[in-house]
């Protein structure tokens, strides 16, 4: 393995020269430069934010880092010597740690050999038992054994951040770690990252919950449009002070108290529903019921792996349970239905993975519309689409929340992941559906995006659908929902009003807690 290039830096003085320092960093794609000109110093032992917008070029500059693209031009500078690093590897080596926000895991592969991959060879049951120690230690529960394709997007995440911990990196970038962690588990997160940077590792934190910036933070670098508007310290901001730095305007914030909830006719309605799991590792649904009117937004919160896969999947049809009437869309008995039926009975769906799942990456913005919107019959009835007019069906989507693209018609893996999500959620609102089920619809944007797709879901409620957000992001849960249920285990709590829970009342529950414990007024877990 070949080591990074380096060479004497111009640091003078006797103060220690930073861990990392980009100098001048510019990255172009063709004539698009995704980092222009960009400058970052972390300090040893130094919690820093790296913001931005979506497509800001946070993702491109931590590359970089990272050495899985190199620069256009531009310098980066370790311990005050300039070096070239040419692969992840390469990072590796001088201490360089990075856990990604989509995934770098092989499906096919188990998660004590996905680590393994990243780390010295060592036996596998030793590796086993130091995946497990550490899982533990940290809050992020995993079997070292289990194969990854059968993980929920959580539980991968969970991966990438062990894997990266077994790796005593000096310095530790994390995009986006808390997405999928409850208050309680983000605490503890806090707590390791505190530790590490108090023995001197650095921490690179990309993350769109200012609040967690604020409370971790020492100093914070802010992009927009590739380049460097902005340095502060966060805990002398506000979240809205650093949100508006980043778009370089004011952002209209989103509370859930800015409307009444409707009490129009039941939509959806989930109805004892019990689903076994179809593997070992899967979660069975255990006697589920809800129902959501025309008119509100319910919440269903939960940590990773709990079994909002499973109930997204009997929502959507993509398994279909044993009997139609475990679940009605606008009165209609719908459980043993495919999606399509679902789609033509005015029900639309937002999975939690966009990427290949809500989407297919080597389709264009214009295909990938036909694909949600495909049949003709539904086409005629509700006059969604004309198949000969997808793109300029696209094209109000890009226009109406805001996706941003190199192109007019791109293929969607060239999209940020905030903008294609913010298609994807577009692509379904726009329709204007009677019911609309999203799994986790902020996952991974930024503020000014997670704002107009949080006032696009209130607005549908508005006009009398039915609104079911699946989320792991309390902020998100308490900002837009009416009501708010939890899931756990397969079971799912009885949804309360908003006003009557607290962040903290819902993250017991997430955790496992019986409703008595948190003080709600609520019955037993179904």
């Amino acid at each position: 393995m070949s080591a990074p290039a380096e060479q004497s830096g111009d640091h003078a003085g006797s103060q220690p020269p930073p861990l990392l320092e980009a100098r001048g960093i510019v990255k172009k794609f063709g004539d698009f430069a995704a980092n222009d000109d960009v400058a970052l110093v972390i300090q040893p032992g130094e919690k820093h934010a790296l913001l931005g917008e979506n497509g800001a070029g946070k993702s491109t500059l931590v590359k970089m880092i990272y050495g899985v693209m190199q620069p256009t031009s531009g310098e980066f500078f370790w311990n005050g010597r300039q070096v070239v690093i040419h692969k992840p590897a390469e990072a590796r080596d001088m201490g360089i740690g990075m856990v990604f926000q989509h995934f770098s895991v092989f499906d096919a592969l188990s998660v004590v050999e996905n680590i393994a991959l990243a780390l010295p060879p060592q036996p596998m049951r030793a590796l086993s038992e130091r995946i497990r120690q550490v899982s533990e230690a940290y809050g992020l529960a995993i079997d070292p054994g289990r194969a990854v394709h059968t993980l929920s997007v959580g539980e991968k995440q969970r991966v990438e951040i062990i894997r990266c911990l077994l790796q005593n990196p000096k310095l530790l970038i994390m995009d986006e770690p808390t997405s999928v962690l409850t208050p309680q588990e983000t605490e503890l997160l806090f707590q390791t990252l505190e530790k590490l940077a108090a023995e001197g590792c650095s921490i690179l934190y990309i993350s769109h919950k200012l609040e967690e910036v604020k409370a971790l933070c020492d100093a914070a670098t802010i992009l927009r449009h590739g380049r460097v508007v902005a340095h502060c310290d966060p805990k002398a901001e506000t979240a809205r002070s650093m949100a508006e730095m980043m778009v370089g305007d004011q952002i209209a914030w989103v509370e859930r108290q800015d409307r009444a909830a409707g009490g129009g006719p039941v939509r959806l309605k989930i109805d004892h529903l019990n689903l076994a799991a179809e593997s070992e590792f899967g979660v069975t649904l255990k006697d589920l019921s809800l129902e959501v009117h025309g008119g509100e937004v319910v919440g269903i919160a939960g940590v990773a792996g709990e079994g909002q896969a499973e109930l997204m999947e009997a929502l959507t049809g993509e398994v279909l349970s044993d009997s139609d009437a475990t679940i009605h869309i606008d009165g209609v008995p719908m459980g043993r239905a495919d999606p399509t039926k679902r789609r033509l009975a005015g029900a639309a769906f937002v999975p939690e993975e966009r990427n290949g799942h809500a989407a297919v990456g080597a389709l264009t913005l214009s295909e990938n519309i036909i694909l949600a919107h495909h049949t003709a019959e539904g086409i005629a009835a509700r006059g969604w689409i004309d198949f000969s007019k997808a793109s300029d069906w696209a094209g109000r989507v890009r226009e109406g929340f805001d996706v941003r693209a190199a192109s007019e018609n791109p293929v969607a893996a060239s999209l940020s992941g905030g903008n294609l999500q913010k298609f994807v959620v577009g692509r379904e609102i726009l329709r204007e559906p009677g019911v609309l089920v999203v799994s986790q619809p902020t996952w991974g944007v930024d503020a000014g995006a997670a704002s107009v797709i949080r006032r696009a879901l209130i607005d549908l409620a508005a006009k009398g659908s039915a609104v079911l957000v699946i989320s792991q992001d309390l902020e998100e849960i308490f900002s837009i929902c009416d009501k708010i249920a939890v899931i756990h285990h397969g079971r799912l709590s009885k949804e309360h009003p908003a006003a009557e829970m607290t962040p903290e009342k819902v993250g017991l529950l997430m955790g496992g807690a019986h409703p008595e414990d948190t003080e709600i007024p609520t019955e037993e877990m179904a």
